[in-house]
Parts: C-alpha cells; structure tokens; sequence
C-alpha cells in the first residue's frame, strides 16, 4: 500500500473547562510496505500469498483503534513477510487560541499559510489586495448542515454534528484614498487571521457558507479600511470509518476513527463587500 491517511479524535474532560468536553486529535498519513515471499506473484501469476492493499488499509484503521503496533502486526501474522517498512507523517496541529485560551475543539495547522498581496500602481492610483492562503483549519464538533435542498439525486443525510475542516483562503481589498502611508497594513492582516479563527472556533456553524458571511461581516465592522473581503473556504470531508466489519465500536462518544476524502468536494466562495461597493 502506498499511502493512507486516517485522523483519530480522542475526548476528554479537563477541569478547567469543565462546561466543555475537550477533544484531542492526530493526523497521520501511513505508508506501509511488505517486503517477504511474494515471488510467485509475479513468476506464476499466483496471488495467493498476496496481502491485498484494502486489508492493508483496513488493519492500518483497525490498529489505529486498538493498538500501537502496525508493523509488528504484519510481521507476526504473515509468516511469508519479513519485513514491515511503516512510514508514517504525523502533521502539526495547535488549538485555536481565542481570548488568550486554547478552544478546547478548534484547530489550525501550524505552519502551512502564507501572506500575500498584490499591488498596482499607475500614475495617479494604487490598488491593494492581501491576504492569506494555506491555513488550514478543523474543529471536531460545533458544525451542522440540515435542511438543504433535496432532490432524486440526493443522497447526502442530515448532519447534526460533523467534523468542519477547510484551508483558508481570504482576500481583501484596501482603501487607499487615506494614504497609503497611513494604512495599519499589520494589524489589518492580524486583524483578518485572528477574526476568522475566532469565528471559526466559536460560530456554531450551520453552513460554511453562513460562517464565512459572519467572518467578512465582522472584519467590515473592525476594520474601516478594508473594503470588501472575499473567501474560499474548499470542504475538507472526513468521514466516519466503518469498523463494524472487525467488530469494533466506532459511532457515537465511541466515534474516533475518520477517513479524509479528497475525491469530491463543494469549493464555496464568497465576497462580503460594504454597500454600494463593487466587486
């Protein structure tokens, strides 16, 4: 198996936020190689010492859940294999700090965003545009999506609780009839970072596309000089792991195991401009 990416959430009760149920999570992607007797899968076209790649994936969630110990796992039951190679990446996540407090369920990836601007001048004007890319963001509960239209192709349920991830990319632009001399270029863009973290971690999102509108809208109320702001905030689905077929438990408080889907995802965007602006 190549690579397979799995995120574990783990809850815990903290007592200084005990109105709060505290959730722990990692991301890891898992790369698992078996090296062993496998030559007659390639000489005689006998596939029966094979180890199929979805049972590597699947063991890869199944010790997740219970174990610590993947490569041991093939080595001791697959006498032909001789060795397990495990690579595993586990990415850097921190808790969203808001009021000078780590949020006990909101998170960013530390060290992946970038800021940006563009800038064009002419003889007589300049315009400027910043702004942030690459932060990604997640938080384990306080997101819904209910009530959205239905139709013959609709499959997707009701969601009372689900996991709310997205990379985000914000973009504003600047008045600049005050000067640019004038403008607080930092702490607007420290101003745009922490609004939309604070919104993210604390909206009781119904919608990314509700909780976008209220970041812009309150960047616009902060902040006179920007004069519109525009979002993309790309769904970052994870999905609950079925691991009934091994018999473990993993649905409700027992919820830990997620798989990352990558192959289809809603890219919503918006702009969030004062009256009378155009955009």
């Amino acid at each position: 198996m190549d690579r397979d990416k799995l995120l574990c959430i783990f809850q815990m009760s903290i007592p200084m936020l005990a109105t709060y149920d505290t959730t722990t999570f990692v991301e890891l992607t898992c790369q698992v190689l078996l090296e062993g007797d496998f030559e007659e899968a390639y000489t005689k076209a006998d596939n029966s010492m094979v180890v199929p790649t979805d049972t590597v994936k699947n063991t890869c969630y199944v010790i997740a859940k219970k174990s610590d110990h993947l490569g041991k796992h093939f080595v001791d039951k697959y006498s032909h294999v001789t060795h397990a190679h495990v690579h595993i990446v586990k990415y850097r996540w921190a808790r969203i700090n808001v009021n000078g407090e780590p949020h006990p369920h909101s998170f960013y990836r530390d060290g992946s965003e970038t800021r940006e601007t563009w800038v064009t001048v002419s003889a007589n004007d300049v315009s400027i545009k910043s702004g942030l890319e690459g932060l990604l963001v997640l938080k384990t509960t306080g997101s819904s999506f209910t009530n959205f239209h239905h139709c013959e192709n609709t499959t997707l349920q009701d969601a009372d609780d689900r996991i709310f991830s997205t990379t985000v990319k914000a973009h504003y632009n600047i008045d600049t009839s005050i000067g640019v001399e004038n403008i607080p270029f930092d702490r607007i863009f420290e101003g745009v970072r922490k609004t939309t973290l604070d919104v993210f971690a604390h909206d009781d999102s119904a919608s990314v596309q509700a909780t976008m509108y209220l970041m812009g809208d309150v960047i616009l109320k902060r902040y006179p000089e920007v004069q519109d702001v525009y979002y993309a905030l790309p769904n970052s689905h994870h999905f609950t792991t079925n691991l009934e077929p091994f018999n473990l438990p993993n649905s409700g408080r027992e919820m830990t195991i997620f798989s990352p889907i990558t192959d289809f995802s809603g890219y919503i965007t918006a702009t969030i401009g004062r009256r009378g602006n155009k955009f």
